[in-house]
């Protein structure tokens, strides 16, 4: 019995950490200081997210996808900067957003900026890279030989 409960915990916590969601963080203050504590770029998803209908397909299409979920656990920190119309943000966030957006030249939605963790851009990117690059598992491809780069440098 003890033995069948052990098996069961073990195969409930694997399955819990392949499926488990990536976190996005709000606060650029604190994806900074986790990027540089775990020595990973930032990706910095600009997006209006309940309205802007080509950043819901990316969400769908790519951010909900596993392989994007166990790239970004492992690889990088994720900051969303939100510029929606139907939610509210708190005063502090709103702020923040507006000046990420206006330090990196965001013009339109969805907008993803890899940056290291001094805010210095690896690379900018967006909906249409990902279209081109059909799959999700093509498109973090992409991302990490961007972020590899860099590193080399």
């Amino acid at each position: 019995m003890k033995r069948t409960l052990l098996t069961l915990v073990i195969a409930f916590g694997m399955v819990s950490g392949i499926f488990a969601d990536a976190t996005w963080l709000t606060d650029h203050k604190q994806a900074t200081e986790i990027a540089k504590k775990d020595q990973k770029p930032i990706l910095m998803l600009f997006t209006g997210s309940d309205w802007c209908g080509y950043c819901m397909k990316l969400d769908k299409e790519f951010f909900s996808q596993q392989d994007f979920k166990e790239f970004a656990q492992s690889d990088i920190v994720l900051l969303e900067v939100d510029f929606p119309r139907n939610k509210k943000l708190d005063a502090t966030t709103t702020a923040q957003n507006k000046k990420l957006a206006k330090k990196y030249g965001i013009r339109g939605y969805p907008t993803i900026y890899i940056v290291d963790a001094d805010g210095e851009v690896i690379y900018q990117t967006g909906y249409g890279e990902f279209v081109k690059a059909k799959s999700a598992e093509n498109y973090i491809k992409i991302l990490k030989e961007k972020i590899a780069a860099k590193a080399k440098k």
